[in-house]
């Protein structure tokens, strides 16, 4: 199922040492590249991350973000005893040489190490939010081919319309080729001096010729085919829909510059329509 570059998904978890949090979210982008924010004790998993994104994910510009929330009923500092005994010891040696220094209470507790977090198991923690990723990122896929699948209805409601006017345009040339052999004929008719009939007929064929648009349909039915096809596959599409989509717009480019009949003509430019219509949706695939 083709799936939209932009989603969001995110979950939470309670650990021993606080909530979990998780969330991905994705924009549009030409290539993958994934932003990582994390909490400092899960710094050392960012590489990980990025590889079990990338694993899953292959188009956006996506923005991963982990957290860890402190849970409220735990202790959120611990006095380190050791540290400040010998803090103690220390000054008490050094009284003699400074009696005039004073430590507040408030500048012992700044030094490092004196007041200390909850301890955490940094292999424990970082198990944990490898298994939180892996959840979010089955669901932001899962929000992806949901987005993705209505985008496909939309493109397929085009294809159609697309092939309706290519339908269109292939009952009418037969009358507009009639209507311009009966233009030239009145032409010739009009000249004060006669022309050879089969030299007439002969430019008549030539000039039919080049405004003969059966390729171009051709082409259009056959590229029609392709997205369908393309619409239906599993894998990333976004490319290759980019690139029919400049086949789609140089048929009716060249059914524009070949027309001779105010329908033909209104019938390139709906074209013309419908695949930027097409392309808008395009740039939001996967």
């Amino acid at each position: 199922m083709i799936r939209s570059m932009t989603a969001f998904a995110g979950s939470e978890r309670i650990t021993p040492w606080g909530t979990l949090g998780c969330e991905l979210r994705s924009v549009n982008h030409r290539f993958l590249e994934v932003g990582v924010r994390v909490p400092d004790e899960l710094r050392a998993l960012e590489p990980q991350l990025r590889e079990r994104v990338a694993a899953r994910i292959s188009r956006g510009k996506l923005d991963l973000a982990l957290r860890l929330r402190a849970p409220e009923s735990a202790q959120a500092l611990v006095v380190n005893d050791a540290l400040v005994e010998q803090l103690g010891a220390l000054a008490q040696r050094l009284d003699a040489k400074f009696p005039q220094l004073r430590v507040e209470f408030t500048d012992l507790l700044q030094l490092p190490g004196v007041l200390q977090g909850q301890v955490v198991d940094p292999v424990a923690l970082q198990a944990q939010a490898v298994e939180l990723l892996d959840e979010v990122v089955s669901e932001f896929v899962a929000a992806r081919e949901r987005e993705g699948g209505k985008l496909a209805t939309a493109i397929s409601e085009r294809v159609d319309a697309i092939e309706r006017i290519a339908a269109e345009v292939r009952t009418l040339i037969p009358a507009i080729r009639e209507g311009q052999r009966a233009k030239l004929a009145a032409r010739l008719a009009d000249l004060p001096h006669p022309v050879d009939p089969g030299r007439a007929e002969q430019e008549l064929v030539l000039w039919l010729q080049k405004l003969d648009v059966d390729e171009e349909l051709d082409r259009l039915s056959s590229h029609i085919g392709e997205i369908r096809r393309v619409l239906r596959q599993v894998e990333p599409v976004g490319r290759r829909l980019d690139f029919l989509l400049q086949e789609f717009n140089r048929e009716a480019n060249t059914l524009g510059s070949k027309s001779v009949d105010s329908r033909t003509s209104n019938a390139a430019v709906d074209l013309k329509v419908l695949i930027d219509q097409i392309r808008e949706q395009v740039q939001n695939l996967e």
